[in-house]
């Protein structure tokens, strides 16, 4: 992909748009910690000076994809948190339906894991002031939207459903990480049993964090 000199508005939109079409191809295909700026630069066929011109480094653009991502999960989680949670049930049955529907969705979304996970080691580093601040605000205003849809199921969870959608960001990043297993860890859980507890599957950990802290949360006073 080659461009010409973006002289117009729309045309440096055009051109902001195809570095984040890119950089969110490449996520498709590498962890985020591969995903360099160098690469991104020869892929959209850019001078990395020229990338420069419309994000500050590497993790801005990131963060943007992160927001993207949280933006189309939530969109698809709505629906299936409708199909999958009964609403005639008790509010610790609903939670635990909650889980099961959280967890498969955020299974699913390997790159948005990656991001989350990448945020606070990551993310957050090499930017402006200004940056970060937008990117705070707008996660805020994403968790405060998750909220409110986990709140419309579990509406007994109250303002626990703000620290429950935290959480799941969190708990699906890290265990994200911790539950992609290298060639030599895999041998060695089936050579021996005994650690094998160790090998653990995503979907259902998080599954059985996510059902526990709901739970924990209905609990409280």
């Amino acid at each position: 992909m080659t461009f010409q000199r973006a002289r117009s508005k729309e045309q440096r939109e055009i051109r902001r748009e195809a570095i984040l079409d890119t950089a969110a191809a490449m996520l498709e295909e590498m962890p985020v910690a591969e995903a360099s700026l160098n690469e991104l630069s020869r892929r959209v066929g850019l001078a990395k000076s020229n990338v420069l011109r419309y994000f500050e480094s590497r993790e801005a653009v990131l963060l943007e994809l992160l927001d993207r991502a949280i933006t189309r999960w939530m969109a698809g989680v709505s629906s299936e948190l409708a199909a999958g949670v009964d609403p005639c049930l008790s509010a610790y049955e609903r939670g635990d339906q909650m889980a099961t529907v959280l967890s498969a969705s955020l299974a699913r979304q390997t790159v948005l894991c990656d991001l989350f996970n990448a945020q606070s080691n990551v993310l957050d580093h090499n930017l402006s002031v200004e940056v970060v601040l937008q990117n705070k605000r707008s996660t805020i205003a994403n968790i405060t939207t998750t909220a409110d849809l986990l709140r419309r199921h579990v509406p007994e969870l109250g303002d626990g459903a703000r620290t429950v959608t935290m959480m799941t960001m969190i708990l699906a990043g890290t265990l994200s990480a911790h539950c992609r297993h290298s060639a030599t860890a895999l041998a060695a859980y089936e050579i021996d049993p005994t650690v094998a507890e160790l090998c653990l599957d995503l979907r259902t950990t998080l599954e059985s964090a996510l059902a526990a802290l709901i739970r924990g949360t209905l609990a409280r006073p």
